[in-house]
């Protein structure tokens, strides 16, 4: 491969993750169509480097190591999130591919009218978190610090179950699109478990990186994972992951609620036109 695809490739990897870091969604959604649509790569080594590149992306996001990741709590959800894979691997082939879209497409608009409906919530300092539930008998309530003002925000994990419900059918859906399920888990967190934007994002992006991990194996051995590709795109994920997770520190809350709005409205869209039979991405690619 030359120098400047290699290059390209390195380019591509860096914006993506960037973009995925920020989010708390996996790159994938982004690195995915880039490789097939501009490189012209083959989908399967596409998908490969793609589960490459999402580890490097969790490994190299910062947002962790600023205490911004509830790694308890990503714990405790992982293990929805990977029955309901399990669940959506026996499903394939089932339920019909259109009905599944237009499923997607209605639970991302209420995630996102959801969202948009607590984009004014700031936590209450004043009041003490009470300590009593299963997030409680889980030591799952942790603080974050906030760096536009100044200071450590506590916060409470609320409705722990139905955040563990909602991680299964995140986990169902992920498996039977083939998608990444930080798109639905970051609504999950934000709705049901009532974390701050910025923790849910951070969370995601960890809990990315542990699926991905575990699947990655598989793809090693079908011979999925092409070196040549996926080594500039795991090593610019890595440090646009850096970059995403220091904008995430940065950037404020509602910024960053309203961005990950329009990326749910966005991918909303494309779902609900792929239940008709049209796939933007594959015109746009022709």
């Amino acid at each position: 491969m030359s120098f400047e695809a290699t290059l390209w490739l390195f380019c591509a990897g860096m914006g993506a993750s960037a973009a995925g870091g920020m989010l708390g969604m996996a790159s994938g959604l982004f690195i995915v169509p880039i490789l097939t649509m501009f490189f012209h790569i083959d989908m399967h080594a596409a998908i490969g480097t793609s589960i490459v590149s999402v580890i490097a992306c969790s490994c190299g996001g910062a947002a962790m190591r600023a205490g911004l990741t509830n790694v308890r709590l990503a714990l405790v959800l992982e293990t929805g999130t990977t029955l309901g894979a399990l669940t959506g691997v026996l499903l394939a082939g089932i339920v019909p591919v259109a009905a599944l879209n237009f499923l997607f497409a209605g639970v991302l608009v209420v995630s996102a009218w959801q969202m948009f409906s607590r984009r004014e919530e700031h936590a209450d300092m004043s009041r003490p978190i009470p300590w009593r539930g299963l997030a409680a008998a889980l030591d799952l309530h942790s603080s974050y610090p906030d760096s536009t003002l100044r200071r450590d925000i506590a916060y409470e994990v609320r409705r722990v179950p139905a955040g563990l419900t909602l991680m299964y059918a995140a986990g169902v859906v992920s498996a039977l699109l083939g998608i990444g399920s930080g798109i639905l888990k970051i609504p999950a967190m934000d709705n049901a478990l009532r974390l701050p934007i910025k923790v849910s994002t951070a969370t995601s992006n960890f809990m990315i990186g542990v699926t991905a991990a575990a699947s990655a194996s598989a793809y090693f051995l079908r011979g999925e994972i092409v070196s040549a590709i996926a080594g500039p795109v795991a090593l610019g994920s890595v440090i646009g992951a850096s970059a995403g997770a220091r904008m995430l520190m940065k950037v404020r809350s509602e910024r960053l609620r309203l961005l990950f709005l329009s990326m749910l409205l966005l991918v909303a869209c494309q779902m609900f036109l792929q239940g008709f039979g049209i796939d933007l991405l594959e015109r746009a690619g022709r």
